[in-house]
């Protein structure tokens, strides 16, 4: 089995992508929707991180978390997460078609085993995840602007006035993240 390397610095911002099982667009109905938020709040209450930024796309999600400052284990916090969810809706999301392996770890069809992390080195690089973050749906083309996607916390960040709602309008925000 592979031994992966994962940054492990306590307290901690890290940037994450995680994704469906085979990319099926199944993330953005209301019931895994309500779902993945119950199991964000049961997590927290025994594994606390803060969410600084989110978009729910239908295939995937971006987040930054940062976490408390004597913990590093950002893992378990995904497990639980991912195992919460997957209970939850295995009926309405899960898949027939599991591999022998997947069958054999008890995973479900929702999920991709795996996500991907980076460490979070600075307020430069904060900012520009963030934005990535926020633009994810526009660079995808479901929506023409980053304000019009609902599951995002580009809101947040316009209602606590930290970007304005016209963010990335007229802007070559795609730009900035070397694209």
């Amino acid at each position: 089995m592979p031994n992966y390397r994962r940054s492990n610095i306590a307290g901690g911002t890290y940037f994450f992508t995680v994704n469906s099982f085979r990319r099926r667009p199944i993330l953005t109905p209301e019931s895994l929707r309500d779902a993945l938020r119950l199991a964000i709040q049961k997590t927290r209450l025994t594994h606390p991180f803060e969410i600084d930024a989110w978009v729910l796309l239908p295939d995937h999600l971006h987040c930054i978390w940062t976490l408390p400052q004597h913990d590093a284990n950002f893992s378990v916090r995904w497990s639980m997460i991912k195992r919460m969810v997957s209970q939850a809706c295995a009926a309405e999301f899960g898949v027939d078609d599991l591999s022998t392996s997947r069958t054999q770890r008890k995973e479900s069809g929702i999920w991709q085993r795996r996500f991907w992390e980076h460490q979070i080195r600075d307020d430069k690089d904060f900012a520009r995840h963030v934005d990535y973050i926020h633009w994810n749906p526009v660079k995808h083309g479901l929506v023409a602007r980053a304000g019009d996607w609902p599951h995002s916390t580009f809101h947040r960040y316009v209602a606590q006035q930290m970007l304005p709602q016209d963010w990335g309008i007229g802007a070559d925000v795609a730009g900035d993240f070397g694209e």
